[in-house]
């Protein structure tokens, strides 16, 4: 039998693995908001082949997310495969978050054990990961590449087996990172510090030139592609260069300047602690502490991506012409997980081989745990309490290492680590949901999917991406309108009218802050002749006259 730190990385693995996809579908609420819906309606589009490569006719902002092929395109082939749904739909995001745990497990479980599942631990049970699983937006896609790439990156530059052959890999991930979301750019300042320091030392050349030579010719194709269909080979650039000048009177130096000073300061601190990131920050700390007694680990290489990601993500902008620092949101710090929960690890490795830092990880913990004050503290303050008892128990006048092992100090570190970070996912996980998605669509689906012809009258997020209910095929005779319109609305001889109500998302509080301005006793009371045909949950469908 393995001995017990052997099969922590194997069990870690299995337990992510299940908790993800359990969350996946316990907590999934459909469509969340226009990006995912845009993401889902091209995929279909490539999928059923009128998909278009045409720039925008007038030269404005629209639309970014229609260049992030990498993030439509498999979905594209899914919905070839298993049909359109949103299931089919938000698989891709799920299997990139399920990629990144098996990418720290095949990488490091025989070499590193003890930081192999920790970092899947912080990596994998991190809530913001766990919630993006079920949203088709590009973030944990990325995360996915990001980590992919530095990992090729670290592998070829790591000994002679075959770095030609590694740098092609590298550059092919990035290029992989590039199509679906420009922000693998916050890695560009590790790569060139790296190259730099490589071209003085003369060493890795094979590497960085097949890295070159192959990024070259990947970047030299795209720009020819853009130029080819826009006539602009920079039009990505110019893309997201028109949307900051489309948004800049909410940016910090138009019309937020007094809030800058804030921003690059002690704002990003304090939102990371806020959603949960404190903890691995506090153990990267450990292993930076403890690097010296570790010189040939790859403690070094993580803390050094990790510091020079939170930097960028920390002082950079969105624009080249203008500063215009990263919106503080949780899924803006994908590319930064991989890295600091990996330094994380070796933290975790170094405590439960020597003992050491216990006292200072517990009372780091425990004060970001005060300083929050609410729920979350919990993420601090159970592994808080659990470093300062193990440094009291492992101190030089008691038992000590040699008679509590190292092994089972990891086992014990790694299961405290795994219940605090699942409290919070298990919370959403038994929580009802928001949205009333799939009762919508099962009533949707049973009422309206025959040749019934008229009007639907739905709310003002319906309104706007009910084709999906559909598979992007609507019945010809079906109209869908927004309640408001009732009054303006003409029935031709033959057509029906109905009133689909979701409760729910009448009562979402993402949704009164601004887009929905009605209860539903108000949309009743506009519709006073109505029968009802069906009823799912909160999801009611009327016939009205």
């Amino acid at each position: 039998m393995k001995p017990l730190s052997r099969r922590l990385p194997d069990l870690t693995l299995l337990f992510v693995s299940l908790l993800t996809v359990a969350y996946f579908f316990l907590t999934h609420e459909g469509l969340y908001d226009l990006d995912d819906y845009y993401y889902a309606r091209y995929a279909h589009q490539l999928a059923s082949g009128t998909f278009r490569v045409v720039p925008d006719p007038r030269g404005l902002l629209h639309d970014p997310l229609k260049e992030r092929w990498l993030i439509f395109g498999p979905v594209a082939a899914l919905y070839r495969v298993f049909g359109i749904g949103i299931i089919t739909g938000t698989l891709w995001p799920l299997l990139c978050t399920l990629g990144c745990a098996v990418v720290i497990w095949a990488t490091y479980r025989r070499r590193e054990p003890v930081v192999a599942a920790a970092a899947m631990l912080l990596l994998g049970l991190h809530y913001f990961t766990l919630n993006l699983t079920n949203y088709l937006y590009p973030d944990n896609i990325l995360m996915f590449w990001c980590l992919c790439c530095a990992v090729a990156l670290r592998q070829g530059r790591a000994g002679p087996g075959r770095p030609g052959r590694w740098g092609a890999g590298f550059a092919v991930l990035n290029f992989a990172a590039l199509l679906s979301k420009e922000t693998i750019v916050y890695y560009l300042p590790f790569y060139l510090g790296l190259l730099a320091v490589d071209a003085f030392r003369r060493r890795h050349g094979r590497f960085w030139a097949s890295a070159i030579g192959v990024g070259a010719a990947l970047l030299g194709a795209s720009l020819a592609f853009y130029q080819l269909y826009t006539h602009d080979a920079l039009y990505r650039i110019h893309l997201i260069e028109h949307t900051n000048e489309f948004l800049k009177e909410g940016n910090f130096l138009v019309g937020n300047r007094a809030a800058l000073l804030a921003r690059v300061t002690y704002q990003p601190l304090q939102f990371l602690v806020g959603t949960g990131l404190g903890l691995a920050l506090v153990l990267a700390g450990a292993a930076a502490a403890g690097r010296h007694r570790y010189a040939a680990s790859d403690a070094g290489f993580w803390l050094a991506l990790a510091a020079s990601t939170l930097a960028f993500y920390w002082l950079g902008s969105t624009s080249l012409s203008q500063y215009n620092p990263i919106t503080l949101l949780p899924r803006m710090t994908t590319p930064l997980l991989p890295p600091l929960c990996l330094a994380a690890g070796f933290g975790v490795r170094d405590f439960v081989r020597t003992g050491r830092g216990g006292y200072v990880l517990g009372l780091l913990l425990l004060a970001a745990a005060a300083w929050l004050h609410n729920s979350l503290s919990v993420l601090y303050g159970l592994p808080g309490l659990y470093f300062l008892v193990a440094a009291w128990w492992l101190r030089p006048a008691a038992s000590g290492l040699a008679q509590f092992s190292s092994e089972r100090l990891a086992a014990g570190t790694l299961l405290v680590l795994a219940l605090a970070l699942s409290i919070r996912p298990v919370y959403f996980m038994r929580k009802p949901g928001v949205s009333s998605y799939f009762q919508q669509q099962r009533v949707i689906d049973r009422q309206l999917r025959g040749p019934a012809r008229g009007v639907v009258f739905v709310d003002d997020f319906l309104v706007g991406n009910y084709d999906f209910s559909f598979g992007f095929r609507v019945p010809p005779g079906l109209r869908f309108r927004r309640y408001s319109a009732a009054d303006s609305v003409q029935l031709a001889p033959g057509e029906q009218a109905w009133l689909l109500i979701n409760g729910s998302t009448l009562t979402n509080p993402e949704l009164t802050r601004k887009l929905i301005r009605y209860s539903e006793a108000e949309v009743l009371a506009r519709f006073p002749r109505r029968r009802q045909l069906a009823r799912e949950g909160q999801v009611t469908l009327y016939q009205v006259r």
